[in-house]
């Protein structure tokens, strides 16, 4: 059983994990923290960037010899392998740690395997400690892992009788200034922002961070099945890098040859891209967390391929009363089929109201007798 210190130490753990996001793909983030033998925090780290210190090297340096006969809380099971940089489980074993609680295990066959060789050496290992926190900081990471899939996070913005934009188009601006800043937030922690050729169109969108310092612009992504792309799109500029999907029998010809943008052809499904080929080319590229910010039509293909984890919708109290609306077919034709949610959280920000909800796993069919 963890002492009282050790569940705080590990809660520390899990927000220093989190100092990660957007910085460590295709690698996941981690916090540690070090208690010496009288139980006293004597070092701290998290995983700062991919090819880097792992959370535990940095931890271990700031404790240096104080970390001997010393616990060692840890968000994901100290890894077992080589990489760029050495195995976590000798470096802890080294360093004289003899207990080890980790909140996650490591779902990866290259890495997983540390707790067994920590047990090994004569160290005490725990397993589970705060996992709930540990899942929920590092769950892009664990989805894409898990699913061999990025996890894919879809915000849109509505009004609340859900229209995305007016009738002649408009839509800027349906949200507050404070909504907006989120929405950064969100581009600031994800590996690759996606939208579709309608919204480039539409409204010629950046994608890029903004006011948030010290960030890893994330990869713009536009869905462009026939390369309709004009030259002067602002997504082509020098801001951050750039990959165009567009169908693999159309002509390419006539885009941009550009530092930084690259092009990737794909299968035609339903009208568009084949969205799981889309998701295996961004996993091939590292690409671990996609923000999916595209337009009613892309969100509609993403829930019918069932390739949306997670949802953040930031509501404004506006009444629009005609225009697109927030969500396009996503072929759901009977209320039977729709898709339920579980509501997660609801902030507000400035006047609008921003909804956290995760799809419900469906109840599993009753056997016949």
């Amino acid at each position: 059983m963890a002492t009282a210190a050790e569940a705080q130490a590990m809660r520390h753990a899990v927000a220093l994990a989190a100092r990660g996001l957007g910085h460590t793909s295709p690698n996941p983030v981690v916090g540690c923290v070090i208690l010496d033998a009288g139980g006293r925090v004597v070092g701290e780290g998290w995983h700062q960037r991919a090819g880097g210190p792992h959370a535990e090297v940095h931890a271990l340096r700031a404790a240096g010899e104080r970390a001997r006969g010393g616990t060692a809380l840890v968000t994901l099971e100290p890894c077992d392998h080589t990489g760029r940089t050495g195995p976590c489980s000798q470096a802890l074993i080294a360093a004289g740690i003899t207990r080890v609680h980790y909140a996650v295990g490591d779902p990866t066959a290259q890495a997983r395997g540390g707790a067994a060789t920590l047990a090994a050496a004569g160290v005490e290992v725990e397993a589970g400690l705060l996992a709930e926190e540990a899942e929920a900081v590092n769950e892009p990471w664990l989805t894409a892992m898990r699913r061999g899939r990025p996890f894919v996070l879809w915000k849109f913005a509505a009004t609340l009788d859900g229209r995305s934009a007016a009738a002649d188009g408009t839509s800027r601006w349906i949200t507050s200034p404070e909504a907006r800043a989120d929405v950064h937030r969100l581009r600031g922690e994800a590996d690759a922002v996606v939208v579709g050729s309608g919204t480039l169109r539409a409204d010629d969108p950046h994608l890029a961070v903004r006011d948030r310092e010290g960030v890893t612009q994330p990869l713009r992504v536009v869905v462009d099945t026939g390369a309709t792309i004009k030259p002067g799109a602002r997504v082509l500029d020098d801001a951050a890098p750039t990959l165009l999907a567009v169908a693999e029998d159309v002509s390419t010809a006539h885009l941009p040859r550009r530092p930084g943008v690259e092009t990737v052809r794909l299968p035609r499904a339903d009208g568009g891209l084949a969205i799981p080929a889309l998701l295996a080319a961004l996993h091939e590229r590292g690409v671990r967390s996609v923000l999916l910010e595209g337009g009613p039509t892309l969100a509609g293909a993403f829930l019918a391929a069932g390739a949306v984890d997670k949802v953040v919708g930031y509501l404004a109290p506006v009444l629009l009363g005609a225009g697109p609306a927030a969500l396009a077919d996503a072929g759901i034709t009977t209320i039977a089929q729709a898709l339920r949610l579980e509501t997660a959280d609801v902030t507000r920000l400035g006047p609008d109201l921003r909804v956290t909800a995760v799809p419900v796993a469906p109840a599993p069919l009753a056997e016949e007798n």
